[in-house]
């Protein structure tokens, strides 16, 4: 069965660090496009960040530009997502999705056309 797996997620104080992993079964991920997710209680889901299928092009909203960098490991079919500088507005439930749709900046802030998404991983920025 074709799935996605979020880990990583778990409790920071504001200004620390997480790692987040997306992992891919049943499929190769360097054939899609990953983008990663997040849903804050009270709010949409909203796009963070996005990465080619050849890795060549990085999307980050405005939120995550400076602190967040999204990479791809082909050898362990895995996209990781550093988020460094957490802040309290950060705090939500985070998801990797893939879709083999061509890139495009537009597709990274929206939630449509993802074939696969993960169950998600909890983030909670707190002091």
């Amino acid at each position: 069965q074709a799935q996605l797996v979020e880990s990583g997620g778990g409790l920071v104080q504001p200004g620390g660090s997480l790692r987040l992993s997306c992992a891919a079964s049943g499929f190769i991920l360097d054939s899609y496009v990953i983008g990663w997710f997040r849903q804050a209680p009270g709010k949409e889901r909203e796009g963070v960040s996005c990465i080619s299928s050849s890795s060549k092009i990085r999307y980050y909203a405005d939120s995550a530009k400076g602190r967040f960098t999204i990479s791809r490991d082909n050898a362990n079919n895995t996209v990781y997502l550093q988020m460094n500088s957490l802040r309290p507005e950060d705090t939500a439930v985070y998801y990797c999705a893939g879709t083999t749709l061509p890139y495009q900046s537009g597709r990274c802030r929206s939630t449509v056309g993802y074939e696969y998404w993960g169950q998600g991983t909890q983030v909670t920025v707190s002091s």
